[in-house]
C-alpha cells in the first residue's frame, strides 16, 4: 500500500462496534511483533518511546530522535503507523508546521495531538488548539496525505474522577472545534466512568478513542460502550518492563 492508501485504511478501522485495538509499542521490533500477530495499524506510545530511550515524557526525546525511530518502524511493517506526536514538539505555528510535515515524511499516516501545553500549566484555549489542528490539516493537505489527527483532551487524565462530571461540557465543545478544524477522531485517555463515556460517544461527531486504564479494564466493556478506538498508552511498556525485571530476578531463584 502507498502511504495515502494506507491512511485510507487506518481511517476505516476507526467503527463502533469493532473499534480498532493499539496496544502501543515503541520501537521496530515491538511493531514487527504485534505485525506478526495479525494487527492492522500499530502506534507509538509518547511516554513508552521516551522511557525507552532514556528520557522523560513531555517531548523530552528529541525530535530527530523520535523521526529515526518512526522511519525504522514504518520501514520495517507494511501496515499503517500511527505516532504519538504530543503537542507536535513546536510552540509556533510555523514549527508545528514544518514537524508536522516531516513526521508525515516518515512514513506515518496518523498522530496523536494533545491539548496540553507542553512545560507549562493546563490546556491550550480552544481556539488556539483549534488553529494548531488546522496548521497540522493544512500540511498534510500539502503533502497530499489524508493524515489521520487523533485529537486528544487531557480534561480528564490525572484529574480527581469526582471532577469528570463537570468536564463534559468542556469536552464536547472542544470536540466539536477540533473537528471542524480537521480532526478525525476524539481521544478522552482517563475518562473510565461508563454513563460519562457515554455521553461523549453519543454527542461526539468523530470517533472516540478510549485509553483501557483504570477502571476501564476489558476490551469488551469498552466496546460495548461505543468506543471506535482503544489504546492502551504506556501499559504495554510497563509491562515490558516489569516482565524484564522478573526473568532476571527468576536467573537466581
Amino acid at each position: 500500500m502507498s502511504q495515502t492508501e494506507k491512511a485510507i485504511r487506518f481511517a476505516e478501522l476507526h467503527r463502533k462496534g469493532d473499534p480498532l485495538v493499539l496496544y502501543n509499542i515503541w520501537d521496530a521490533a515491538g511493531a514487527k511483533a504485534l505485525v506478526d500477530e495479525g494487527v492492522p495499524a500499530v502506534a507509538t506510545g509518547s511516554w513508552a518511546m521516551a522511557a525507552a530511550h532514556g528520557y522523560e515524557d513531555g517531548e523530552s526525546i528529541p525530535l530527530d530522535f523520535v523521526l529515526r525511530i518512526v522511519e525504522r518502524i514504518c520501514a520495517t511493517v507494511a501496515v499503517p503507523v500511527s505516532v504519538d506526536f504530543e503537542g507536535g514538539y513546536a510552540t509556533t505555528p510555523a514549527a508545528l508546521a514544518e514537524n508536522t510535515r516531516k513526521i508525515i515524511r516518515a512514513g506515518a499516516v496518523g498522530i496523536n495531538f494533545e491539548d496540553r501545553v507542553v512545560n507549562g500549566a493546563g490546556l491550550h484555549a480552544i481556539s488556539t488548539q483549534a488553529e494548531r489542528i488546522r496548521t497540522i490539516r493544512a500540511i498534510a493537505d500539502e503533502e497530499g496525505v489524508p493524515l489521520f489527527i487523533n485529537a486528544r483532551t487531557d480534561l480528564f487524565l490525572g484529574t480527581a474522577p469526582a471532577t469528570h462530571p463537570g468536564k463534559i461540557p468542556d469536552a464536547l465543545q472542544r470536540q466539536a472545534a477540533y473537528a471542524e478544524a480537521g480532526a478525525n477522531c476524539f481521544f478522552v485517555p482517563g475518562l473510565t466512568a461508563p454513563d460519562l463515556i457515554a455521553q461523549i460517544v453519543e454527542s461526539a461527531t468523530d470517533p472516540v478513542n478510549l485509553m483501557m486504564i483504570g477502571d476501564l479494564r476489558t476490551l469488551d466493556t469498552a466496546t460495548a460502550l461505543g468506543a471506535s478506538r482503544l489504546s492502551y498508552g504506556a501499559g504495554p511498556f510497563l509491562q515490558a518492563r516489569a516482565d524484564l525485571k522478573k526473568a532476571h530476578a527468576n536467573l537466581r531463584a
